[in-house]
């Protein structure tokens, strides 16, 4: 029986991974912001129309940093949604400010801007929203309260790497975004991330973050950590965005076959399609309501015969252990957000899927095999 992973990473060819890395060889230079790290920098910047990439090891250190880079008043209320990964809260949370779970939309699972609104108080200061599935946000009522109420705004931009809004990159919204380069992402430099700005005071200190501080052999100016992302994560980078653009029309080819099967199934419900906006098919997010089987059977069904989907996101953030005790966890103020991951999955979907493959995860999930 043929396993179908729910993802499965996209990798330049072995030869031409190869030739990127083989003088590393010669220079020995592996890690601390080398050619190949500089490289893919410029690339990014140019590739995604922003003036200022910082790369990360990994996208939770990236958001971390950019989070603190703001030097937001220790205990403020930072807004967010709940239906997002742990990185995430964890990242609001790590420096020691206080989420505040905010409600999200029935049709694109983003943050609701308007529940949104009524969540800010004389200690907030600052909106985490998150871009979810490669689904924009609602950036220009989100740019508007922000400047209504002096906020600053950092976007969790892990799933709209390559998708555009009227144009323009998802890396131009807010004071910042952070881009996670995982494995599983439509865009991957093995693990990875980066924080993407405008203001160019957030240059050396993002630096510093990352790299202890140090500004030189006996200068060590700020209290930072280690998030270096290595040359061979950065050459991994520079090989995947080459090939970019064709996987993401790849990845359309396996979402429009998904559509056609299951369009229109009663108690089914697929992912909008937001107008105005370029997406990255980065997921195929399903809600089973009211369907014949429920999103639990249908998760056991696939998995049976060797599918995987993933029930995600689900647990929610506010449903978690280690913020119970905050004054707006509780998923049943979040009741959108909860109905939905109770209910979703999402299914396979990389470049590389077949097309047959898709049919014989739709045959499953229709009751046809």
């Amino acid at each position: 029986m043929k396993k179908i992973l729910v993802t499965r990473s996209s990798m330049p060819a072995y030869d031409e991974y190869c030739d990127e890395i083989k003088d590393l060889w010669e220079t020995h230079w592996l890690t601390n912001m080398g050619v190949k790290h500089k490289k893919l920098q410029n690339e990014l910047e140019e590739y995604l129309g922003i003036p200022h990439v910082t790369l990360y090891t990994n996208g939770h250190l990236a958001l971390e940093n950019a989070i603190a880079a703001l030097n937001l008043s220790e205990g403020g209320e930072v807004i967010t949604t709940p239906f997002t990964f742990a990185s995430t809260t964890h990242a609001i949370v790590r420096n020691g400010l206080v989420p505040v779970f905010c409600d999200i939309k029935e049709d694109d699972y983003t943050i609701d801007t308007v529940k949104l609104e009524q969540l800010i108080t004389d200690k907030t200061v600052a909106i985490v929203p998150v871009h979810v599935y490669g689904n924009m946000c609602n950036v220009e009522e989100i740019d508007r309260i922000a400047k209504k109420y002096g906020l600053k705004v950092i976007y969790d931009a892990a799933h709209a790497f390559g998708v555009k809004y009227k144009g323009l990159s998802s890396a131009c919204f807010g004071d910042a975004s952070m881009f996670s380069f995982h494995a599983t992402k439509v865009f991957n430099t093995i693990e990875g991330g980066c924080v993407c700005f405008k203001d160019d005071k957030f240059v050396t200190l993002l630096n510093d973050m990352k790299n202890f501080g140090i500004h030189g052999p006996e200068s060590v100016q700020y209290v930072g950590g280690n998030a270096k992302m290595n040359e061979f994560q950065a050459a991994m980078g520079i090989c995947n965005l080459r090939h970019l653009n064709d996987e993401i029309a790849k990845r359309k080819k396996v979402v429009e076959k998904y559509r056609s099967r299951l369009e229109g199934v009663e108690g089914i419900k697929l992912p909008s399609i937001q107008k105005n906006v370029e997406s990255n098919y980065a997921y195929f997010p399903v809600v089973f309501d009211g369907y014949k089987y429920t999103r639990n059977e249908v998760f056991e069904k696939l998995a049976e015969v060797g599918i995987g989907a993933r029930k995600y996101f689900y647990p929610l953030t506010n449903s978690f252990e280690c913020y119970r005790n905050y004054p707006t966890a509780g998923t049943e103020k979040t009741p959108i957000a909860q109905h939905t991951a109770l209910r979703v999955l999402t299914l396979p979907l990389y470049a590389d899927l077949s097309l047959e493959d898709v049919d014989r995860i739709c045959d499953v999930i229709l009751g046809e095999q």
